[in-house]
């Protein structure tokens, strides 16, 4: 149904003192933002995730294969005037049908275009399609561009989409209908509103695209986020090491360590009750340890990515056999913890340490020879900038990596957020996931230039011996243990092919499965909510089509399969153990100072004393709870 005229509803109070309201916030974040802008340009602020030579070099390259390939420029045209031809003629029949012009159709799921009168409205109708005429037209030149490498090809597609999104009628307040049937309705109101949004954002805001992407003030750290009992029993330079309180009478004897990524906080893992993969945890009967990663600063400049392994994961371990009395453990890494929980175990083997029993691997690359989009942001003319930025401050600011993640769905996050903040001038609505997406850590400059250099730029972690860490050099094929990999399909930024491949880089046992959905919600996704499903092939083929092809399909979450397959590992069943009971006294109540960017208080002196016997369950029904069975767990 087309939308009512606006001329014949009543029109609103004029109400000076919003009007007032709104301006004087405006002026007030824009003095501030004066200020804030030129200290920001003294200091140099957050680099952008690219180069503008990195940006060039790629056009300019395809402009030189362009210009020697006129059957392509002249097949270019040949399809503009086909395509014209076909508008034109298609919005006169339209305009005398009163049927919508539908010459050109948005991607299933894109936002921009939700709105009915992007289709029941001739005008509105008619730009629509001429967007994505135009859009499609470049992208298809682009494609036929002979010669140009995929690399090249990739990075023109990538920053070409980047401005055509930009473009997009849905972004102007003059194309776009929910737009002006807002600005007449509030008589500009929800301008003046988005104006002072906007300056507060570029006052408080960080990086290139300070806007907000949810309610700051709905969430806070140890409240409704990152809220499971625990105490913090360990802490070094890096790290905070958290015990979770055990919420079964018997425990598995193997304590379980997880390590996030230090990219951005722990608390993924921990969004409030509901959605928490560390209380699924614990209540699976694993005494759950759990490393927070410090905010570093510029003192901690130096900090290797062999440090961040020392005294990261291995420290953890150590701590966990002071913690509990058991040395033998089992593991679980997410996205670049992952990565670098391979590295350790890599490591471990080299020395002959076999206290790693088993290890789950979630989202994480051991093979970076396709990242996706990522690769765009990934050669020596932009590691070069970000070197020189880190290497000015000690750090990349968590900011810089937040806007390269956030290009990489530009329409979903930043575009969208632009509408609804600036033009339609609303309040961002309270979304945990994304208040995560917003709290993100810095990199010193040390580690995160190995890590780009050595990882996604040389893709040397999957050749053996192609890394050496601590002295060590490392083969991932030597890592014998078994292995349980949780990919997503949709996965943008650790793409689930590379996930796979570099999977088959370990010598042991294997189970991947393949949820849906992407990076977070493929991974954080509680039984109950009975979504998206997973795929499952035993057979683990060299090529990843060959496993899609062949696996099959199972319903709802992944989490019991997980339990199953861990259930084996286990060592047997102890009585609970509580954080502070062996030789590591309780430092402060989780989620710890590192994880509110806080100071760490005093480490108590480590008790030495004997750790008390572990005795067994004697009874099944008070003992370890059993995985919930909504869904069918294949065998």
């Amino acid at each position: 149904m087309a939308d009512k005229p606006i001329t014949k509803q009543s029109p609103p109070e004029f109400e000076p003192d919003v009007v007032s309201r709104s301006l004087a916030r405006a002026s007030v974040h824009g003095g501030h933002l004066i200020k804030r802008s030129i200290m920001r340009r003294l200091r140099g602020g957050s680099p952008n995730p690219t180069s503008i030579q990195s940006m060039a070099k790629p056009f300019v390259t395809m402009t030189g294969k362009l210009a020697t390939q006129p059957d392509t420029l002249l097949f270019a045209q040949m399809r503009l005037a086909r395509d014209a031809t076909r508008f034109w003629s298609g919005l006169l029949t339209s305009s005398i049908g009163k049927k919508p012009l539908a010459v050109a159709e948005p991607e299933p799921g894109d936002p921009r275009f939700r709105d009915q009168a992007w289709n029941d409205v001739i005008a509105f109708n008619a730009v629509k399609q001429a967007y994505l005429l135009s859009t499609r037209w470049v992208m298809d030149t682009i494609d036929d561009v002979r010669d140009l490498d995929d690399h090249n090809k990739r990075k023109v597609r990538f920053f070409t989409s980047q401005m055509t999104d930009a473009l997009a009628p849905s972004n102007f307040i003059l194309s776009n209908p929910e737009v002006l049937r807002t600005t007449v309705k509030t008589r500009g109101k929800n301008l003046l509103r988005g104006l002072a949004n906007l300056l507060r954002d570029l006052d408080e805001g960080k990086g290139p695209m300070p806007f907000r992407m949810s309610d700051p003030d709905a969430f806070e750290v140890g409240d409704n986020l990152a809220n499971t009992p625990g105490d913090v029993v360990f802490q070094n330079d890096l790290m905070q090491l958290i015990q979770y309180r055990p919420t079964t009478d018997s425990v598995h004897r193997r304590p379980l360590l997880v390590i996030p990524p230090w990219i951005n906080k722990y608390y993924i893992l921990d969004l409030g009750e509901k959605k928490s993969f560390i209380r699924y945890w614990v209540e699976q009967g694993h005494t759950v340890f759990v490393v927070s990663w410090v905010n570093p600063g510029p003192e901690l400049a130096h900090k290797s990515f062999e440090d961040y392994m020392l005294e990261g994961p291995v420290a953890a371990m150590d701590a966990i056999e002071q913690a509990t009395g058991e040395r033998e453990i089992n593991t679980v890494g997410y996205c670049i913890g992952g990565t670098l929980l391979g590295c350790t175990l890599a490591w471990l083997a080299a020395r002959g340490d076999a206290r790693v029993k088993s290890a789950t691997f979630l989202n994480s690359l051991m093979d970076f020879s396709e990242v996706g989009d990522l690769e765009v942001f990934i050669d020596e003319d932009s590691i070069a900038k970000i070197e020189k930025a880190m290497n000015k401050q000690g750090y990349l600011e968590g900011a810089s990596m937040a806007t390269a993640f956030n290009m990489l769905r530009a329409n979903s996050l930043i575009w969208s957020f632009f509408v609804n903040n600036y033009l339609l001038g609303r309040d961002t609505a309270p979304f945990d996931l994304l208040y995560w997406n917003s709290d993100a850590t810095r990199m010193p400059a040390t580690m995160h230039s190995f890590y780009l250099r050595n990882m996604y730029l040389n893709n040397r972690l999957r050749e053996p011996g192609g890394i050496t860490l601590a002295g060590t050099p490392i083969n991932l094929g030597k890592v014998k243990i078994p292995s349980y990999f949780a990919s997503a399909i949709e996965d943008h930024i650790a793409p689930w092919i590379s996930c796979y491949k570099g999977a088959r880089n370990l010598g042991g046992p294997l189970r991947f499965v393949l949820g849906g959905s992407g990076h977070i919600a493929g991974i954080i996704n509680p039984p109950e909510k009975k979504k998206y499903g997973y795929r499952l092939n035993k057979a683990n083929p060299p090529d990843p089509d060959d496993w899609l092809k062949d696996a099959k399909q199972f319903e709802g979450s992944w989490w019991p399969d997980w339990v199953a397959w861990a259930e084996q590992f286990g060592g047997g069943e102890v009585a609970a153990r509580n954080p502070g009971e062996g030789n590591l006294p309780v430092i402060e109540p989780a989620p710890g100072a590192y994880l509110r960017n806080e100071p760490a208080p005093p480490t108590p002196a480590i008790r030495r004393r004997r750790q008390p016997p572990r005795r067994k369950s004697a009874s099944g029904k008070q003992g370890k709870q059993k995985a919930p069975a909504p869904e069918k767990v294949p065998q």
